[in-house]
């Protein structure tokens, strides 16, 4: 039965939600959605369901990353985040999931092949592909220790390097070639800290794929209830603003000058750099001083890293008084992303 307080109507239907329960991607996921205006409320760490008030259609479900690529292909849940690495592991066979948003930022890392460090003469994608002949030559496959048997395996296919075995690991994927039942590994790493204190280092052009969070969801359910559309169009949009903030930084400055006339064309006809004076050009206002009238507020939206060049172009139009602000949210005149997910809606119907 619909609460008469709640702001859900008969016709709508939940969301579900599913986010990572814990470790480093539930910290980074609950810091983004909070910067979004999405903060989500969970009653204590052991608890699996939590809410998002701001957002009461939403019920939030939390899981290990791992599993979340499952619920969402199910279909127990409609949304969920988690590693783009586990979706590409996964998503091989089960085209029931689509990837809504595959860079939200954080939980970067990389699929990578790594050797013991004591094989001094393989240093290369290429000495790995050598090596196995000669493992073969011997009678012997090269055994490689993962959690990642679809990707390896693919990519290795298209590198020409047939001739491997894979050893299914979930846990001390490191300690796989010192204790002997792998000769070597393909893992994820973010700063390669822990290949190295196990011994271990990575091959030259052994990157099989770069990973970070991302937002999946259930075609079929999506398809299906133009409401939870909706609620994924304002998730995504919300994201999609934050995340293109984090790029811009806003500057306004008092300059002096006789006309607001006078002051945009000497800003816009004498940038040495394109984009030295905002995303569409200054907003440019009256400034009402009781010592001196001939002063106008320049306010520029810039990417960050063109602060400095921007804040010396307004000095030399007169600009003084400078303040610098970072903006939240950055909309444009529509969400790229979800466009993109429409689409991919559309070509799967």
């Amino acid at each position: 039965m619909t609460n008469d307080k709640s702001p859900m109507t008969n016709h709508q239907s939940p969301v579900r939600l599913a986010l990572p329960s814990k470790g480093a991607l539930e910290r980074s996921t609950s810091s983004l959605l909070s910067a979004c205006g999405m903060s989500v409320f969970r009653p204590s760490d052991r608890q699996y369901f939590g809410s998002i008030p701001s957002l009461p259609q939403i019920n939030v479900l939390f899981q290990r990353a791992a599993d979340i690529f499952t619920k969402v292909e199910e279909g127990s849940v409609d949304l969920g985040i988690t590693g783009y690495d586990v979706v590409c592991e996964e998503g091989v066979g089960h085209d029931n999931v689509v990837v809504i948003h595959d860079r939200l930022g954080y939980g970067k890392c990389e699929l990578v092949l790594a050797v013991p460090e004591s094989w001094v003469d393989v240093s290369s994608i290429e000495d790995l592909a050598e090596l196995t002949l000669l493992f073969k030559e011997k009678g012997k496959n090269l055994r490689i220790a993962t959690k990642y048997p679809n990707l390896t395996r693919d990519w290795l296919y298209e590198k020409l390097i047939v001739n491997f075995s894979l050893v299914s690991v979930q846990g001390a994927m490191e300690a796989a070639p010192s204790m002997g039942y792998a000769d070597m590994i393909a893992d994820v790493t973010s700063t390669g800290t822990t290949l190295r204190e196990n011994r271990l280092k990575r091959i030259t052009g052994g990157t099989l794929l770069k990973s970070q969070a991302c937002l999946i969801g259930n075609k079929r359910l999506l398809q299906d209830d133009p409401t939870k559309l909706d609620t994924t169009k304002t998730i995504l949009e919300l994201i999609e603003a934050n995340l293109n903030a984090k790029k811009y930084v806003s500057i306004t400055a008092n300059v002096r000058g006789k006309s607001a006339d006078e002051v945009g064309n000497y800003l816009v006809n004498h940038s040495e750099l394109s984009g030295l004076t905002g995303l569409r050009g200054p907003t440019i206002a009256k400034v009402y001083s009781k010592e001196d009238k001939d002063w106008y507020a320049v306010t520029i939206v810039v990417e960050q890293n063109m602060l400095l060049a921007a804040v010396n172009h307004l000095r030399k139009a007169g600009g003084s008084d400078m303040t610098i602000t970072s903006p939240d949210y950055v909309f444009g005149s529509q969400s790229q992303n979800y466009q993109v997910f429409l689409e991919r809606l559309k070509e799967d119907s």
